[in-house]
């Protein structure tokens, strides 16, 4: 007996259907679909076998775990032991899925000067457990909106109404049950794929795997998408070359992978990418969901005929309204029963977006039943057409038929994975920065040719300025030059920010690790760096001036340096935070220095400063203020200079320091480089405040001005849904 016939006596014996060996349209490693007949003439079904049936297993031994995912346009209820909610029991733990229902979902924006916007108008659907569901449409009809609003991730000013249920029951996505892979592949550029995977189990995986498992695990995944060739290869950026831009795209769905997510969210997978790679991306896409049982929902603009056909069910999409709801194989059906069939040799998808795309209303072409009445239909009234037949079709109830199905199976809860513990994540987090940094020439190896430079420039201008009168003035210049020059330079580093901050989002939305873990390690990963400028630059600078001799007197000068540099970096990762575009960070950063450096009691004496804001409170928040005391302080004190009018008079430095410029002597050095070492701690705090405000103060904002935001599964535990009888 063939493989095809057994299958077919395996459902008959299972499912009690009159199936025939005929009637099968294809078979795959672990499906078959077949037309079998109804009450009203056939209906496309696929049938989900598990791989040991060609085991020589004997049918009563596997039947429970045979899933009839009916395709009855677009779902229905299958009797007896082989439907959804028995697969769902048998097999892993990943084979059990996550089964995603929405009815009536709406989705509007509003805001203070205009009023509320329509976005989506009462969505219905589902997502199945080892299905791809594609969402299509024109640009702007809420393609991402509604992947947005089924993963939780609306922006804050949205307000969103409607039933989402996962497995039947009110719960949320939570760590490891979901992943989202944005539309932007944002990597590190400098790392392999094989160091971008590892160090990604390592940050994802809990400690209960060792670091071999991880690595496995991470073997694995790369092998199922088909990276083995790149694995050594850099993943490459704007400066340099590296894999190609479909291998970025399996790399971002890989890291996403690791955890072994139930549901997975694809904005827009096959963007940017020629028809070849976005073929090969879905395929591995659409293998792994048919394998692991997984829940696949995807937004997608314009696939090839190739792609199209690798998706399950389609949500098509305009304006916000649905026009097709359903499998795939009967989306040209319905088309063509509405007088708007696909021509031949044109790719259905083509086909199905011109047809629904109101950006340009041109006419369209009418074929079928009654079409003599209206010979042509402009794209708007095409929507129409389509939208009222969807509403009133059989396929329609059979979706709603499906989502009460699903809602009303109460299915497992779906429990949050374990991950990588609070101290493994900054270790990581460290040492991945430490290797980027270490890569990057943009982000510390260029910035210390500069300072090199610099540095032998103040080195050769202000060469062994002496003891004179007119050294203090020249020391003076020297110091604040380095306090407010050399760490001003720190804006150079804020492209690389902005890409790590980028880079941080992607994973924070994920859940791979908490806003603190990525600030302790951004900080420790940079020290080193950041000492190594301030060190040897420095000494250049300092031995050729002839500053005062002595090894603590160095070594101070440069923990000086070396906490303003850290405060600076500070303040340009929470502009990177808050002004995430180049040019206005860099403006709004040199700004921000700026003030602080004109406020600092050089360019007008503490005691000429005007009181409001200047002096009260900006002389005192700015750190320029306390570097230049303690680099004054460590200078000037225990000098002694020749005396303006010549012959034996003298100056003390410290006369200097309270006549001259006016500082405060009544406390040590030390006390300043205290203060600079609070606020390095104060300025990273600063910097989570800012990422954590982003994160939850400002949907609390939203919440008290623009209305109630529903959390997105924070819903009934039953949908109100009409069932009939009819099928297609």
């Amino acid at each position: 007996m063939t493989v095809m016939a057994s299958a077919v006596e395996l459902l008959n014996q299972i499912l009690g259907l009159p199936l025939l060996p005929s009637s099968v349209i294809a078979m795959t490693t672990d499906s078959i679909s077949a037309a079998v007949p109804d009450d009203v003439g056939r209906c496309w079904r696929r049938w989900r076998i598990p791989n040991h049936f060609r085991d020589g297993m004997s049918p009563e031994s596997y039947s429970f775990a045979v899933e009839a995912v009916d395709e009855e346009a677009g779902g229905g209820q299958v009797e007896g032991p082989a439907r959804s909610e028995s697969w769902a029991r048998g097999g892993s733990e990943e084979a059990k899925g996550v089964y995603l229902t929405w009815q009536d979902l709406w989705v509007t924006t509003s805001s203070f000067k205009s009023k509320s916007t329509t976005i989506l108008a009462g969505l219905t659907g589902y997502a199945r457990p080892g299905e791809v569901l594609a969402i299509m449409g024109p640009s702007g009809c809420g393609k991402s909106t509604l992947l947005d609003a089924l993963s939780g991730r609306l922006a804050s000013s949205m307000s969103q109404s409607g039933f989402i249920l996962v497995n039947g029951r009110k719960q949320a996505l939570a760590y490891g049950t979901s992943a989202y892979v944005t539309q932007d592949d944002v990597l590190m550029t400098t790392l392999t794929v094989r160091e971008a995977l590892y160090y990604s189990a390592e940050l994802l995986l809990p400690n209960s795997l060792s670091k071999a498992q991880k690595r496995e695990r991470a073997d694995t995944v790369i092998k199922e998408m088909g990276l083995q060739e790149a694995m050594n290869t850099r993943i490459g950026g704007r400066s340099s070359k590296g894999i190609s831009g479909g291998q970025r795209r399996r790399l971002s769905i890989c890291i996403e992978m690791l955890t072994r997510p139930k549901l997975l969210f694809l904005d827009e997978p096959t963007s940017g990418l020629d028809s070849a790679a976005s073929y090969h991306v879905m395929s591995r896409i659409a293998d792994l969901a048919r394998r692991h049982g997984r829940t696949v929902i995807a937004s997608i603009h314009q696939p090839s005929s190739e792609v199209f056909d690798l998706f399950d069910n389609l949500c098509l999409l305009s304006s916000g309204n649905t026009i097709y709801f359903g499998p795939i194989s009967l989306t040209s059906e319905f088309f063509a029963s509405n007088g708007f069939p696909c021509p031949q040799m044109r790719n259905p998808s083509d086909h199905f977006l011109r047809t629904i795309n109101k950006d340009f209303n041109v006419q369209i072409k009418v074929i079928g039943e009654g079409s003599e009445h209206h010979p042509t239909d402009i794209t708007s009234d095409a929507i129409n057409i389509l939208e009222r037949s969807y509403k009133s079709s059989s396929i329609f109830q059979q979706v709603l038929r499906q989502v009460a199905q699903s809602s009303n199976m109460k299915g497992e809860i779906v429990k949050r994975g374990s991950q990588a513990p609070f101290f493994t994540q900054c270790c990581v987090l460290t040492k991945r920065s430490f290797v980027n940094m270490y890569r990057d020439p943009g982000y510390y190896w260029l910035r210390l040719a500069i300072y090199f430079a610099i540095c032998l420039s103040i080195g050769t201008i202000f060469y062994d300025i002496g003891f004179n009168y007119e050294s203090i003035q020249a020391r003076g210049s020297m110091l604040m030059f380095v306090a407010g020059y050399l760490t001003f330079m720190a804006i150079g580093g804020f492209p690389s920010f902005v890409e790590d901050l980028k880079i941080f989002r992607r994973e924070r939305l994920n859940g791979h690790y908490k806003p603190v873990a990525f600030t302790i390690a951004n900080m420790l990963s940079s020290a080193p760096f950041i000492f190594l400028i301030s060190v040897l630059p420095a000494a250049i600078a300092y031995y050729m001036v002839g500053l005062q001799r002595g090894p603590q007197h160095f070594i101070f000068f440069t923990l000086i340096l070396y906490s303003s540099m850290l405060i600076v970096e500070g303040l340009m990762m929470i502009v990177a935070s808050i002004v995430p575009d180049y040019l206005m960070g860099i403006i709004t950063g040199a700004t921000i220095q700026a003030m602080m450096v004109l406020a600092c009691g050089f360019f007008r004496l503490p005691g000429d400063l005007p009181k409001p804001i200047w002096k009260y409170p900006l002389y005192y928040i700015a750190f320029h203020k306390y570097a230049n005391q303690g680099y004054y302080k460590n200078e000037f004190l225990g000098l002694n200079f020749s005396g303006n009018g010549g012959g034996n008079s003298s100056i003390s430095g410290e006369e200097v320091l309270k006549d001259y410029w006016q500082m405060e002597v009544g406390y040590s050095k030390w006390v300043d480089l205290a203060i600079l070492i609070g606020m390095v701690v104060a300025y990273r705090f600063l910097f989570w405040v800012a990422v954590k405000v982003g994160e939850e103060v400002k949907p609390m904002v939203s919440f008290f001005l623009l209305g109630k935001k529903k959390h997105v599964l924070d819903l009934p535990s039953s949908i109100p849904v009409v069932v009939t009888n009819s099928t297609l």
